[in-house]
């Protein structure tokens, strides 16, 4: 528990935790209602073959502000401190105070899930709220367990960051890919058209928790498996290698 609370710590001490806050709670608000301005002369009309969609595609496509939380969680320990510190770096500290590799791993796994948990919170809140200042009556009813497919999307997501960064000690390489992929350039939906084994993705079965696609493949909670699934098989190995890996080097 004290490893847990030195993580959520060292999380909120952090700057750019802010910048993601401010990502995850703004950015899917912003996409939502500038979709449901898009689609609100056909709702009004009845004849929005997108109705499933509103206010979800917020909640999708606003998942950066975690993925930088993974990233950063783990980036932040390998940061070279200045010389007036010492000019060495977290990680070291920290491995002083948890000898544990697999106890630190998880205190800061469990830290970044807390704060997930929290963003994706006020991301729904602004993203309804945004909805229903655009479309009023006209808004479609938010589902609970479509709700509660986000927050597990927000959340394996943000874990799936975490473990990729663990394995390649670089904070660069993964949020680079995972922004990309999860805004501009769905790598998994252009594969789609190629191949089905594409839908095994780990971001294409894990928007099947909440997203109702008229090309959806799984059902909600086998998208939900198989998003688990890699984020366990990235975790295991992020666990081995980080086992093994020197720390200095």
């Amino acid at each position: 528990m004290r490893a847990f609370k030195a993580e959520l710590s060292k999380l909120f001490s952090l700057p750019g935790i802010w910048l993601a806050f401010l990502i995850g709670a703004f950015a899917p608000a912003v996409i939502a209602a500038l979709d449901s301005i898009a689609e609100k002369e056909e709702i009004i009309a009845g004849v929005s073959t997108r109705l499933s969609e509103i206010g979800y595609i917020g909640l999708g496509l606003g998942v950066q502000g975690v993925i930088i939380l993974g990233v950063l969680a783990v980036s932040s320990e390998y940061l070279t401190e200045s010389s007036e510190s010492g000019g060495g770096r977290q990680i070291t500290t920290s491995l002083t105070v948890v000898s544990s590799r697999l106890r630190f791993l998880l205190a800061k796994a469990g830290a970044v899930t807390v704060i997930s948990l929290l963003f994706c919170m006020v991301a729904i809140l602004t993203t309804v709220s945004a909805t229903h200042l655009i479309l009023g009556e006209y808004t479609p009813a938010f589902e609970a367990s479509r709700l509660i497919g986000a927050v597990c999307y927000w959340t394996l997501t943000a874990l799936l960051a975490f473990g990729i960064t663990v394995l390649t000690k670089n904070g660069m390489i993964p949020l680079t890919v995972l922004l990309i992929n999860s805004s501009l350039v769905s790598f998994s939906v252009l594969l789609s058209k190629v191949t089905k084994l594409a839908f095994y993705l780990p971001d294409r079965a894990g928007l099947e928790l909440f997203m109702f696609t008229n090309d959806r493949f799984h059902t909600p909670f086998t998208g939900g498996l198989i998003l688990l699934a890699w984020v366990v098989a990235f975790f295991i190995a992020a666990a081995i290698v980080f086992h093994r890996r020197d720390v200095a080097s």
